[in-house]
């Protein structure tokens, strides 16, 4: 991940609605969450919703996929692991092995969970 698209992950997040749902969909894991559901949870109209959606998908921290009427949508763990990488990238004044460990754990986390919907746990 560059400069960037780090600023445009990180001006999305900016924003407290999407903000919000990203966590959701960090917690619902490899199930994601019809747009609907995410809609109620939060209590956020459809068409804002749809709107804080597109701006999370086209920054690549989440993702789609359409179930008949529905849209599922997941967080996008290699976005994230992207973005956290990129944070962490000089971390311990550029000396990898001092934080090592952090970042290790921190992939391994993101990576135990699957990106794609139909990859089981």
């Amino acid at each position: 991940m560059d400069t960037i698209n780090a600023h445009l992950a990180f001006a999305a997040l900016g924003q407290p609605t999407r903000l919000k749902i990203f966590r959701v969909l960090i917690a619902a894991g490899s199930r994601g969450i019809v747009a609907g559901d995410i809609g109620e949870m939060l209590g956020v109209r459809q068409n804002t919703l749809s709107n804080n959606l597109s701006s999370l998908v086209n920054v690549g921290l989440i993702r789609n996929q359409r179930e008949g009427r529905s849209i599922r949508y997941f967080a996008d763990f290699d976005g994230m692991s992207q973005l956290l990488s990129y944070l962490l990238h000089d971390c311990c004044g550029a000396s990898r092995i001092a934080c090592e460990a952090l970042v290790d754990d921190i992939a391994c986390t993101a990576a135990a969970i699957p990106s794609n919907p139909e990859q089981k746990q």
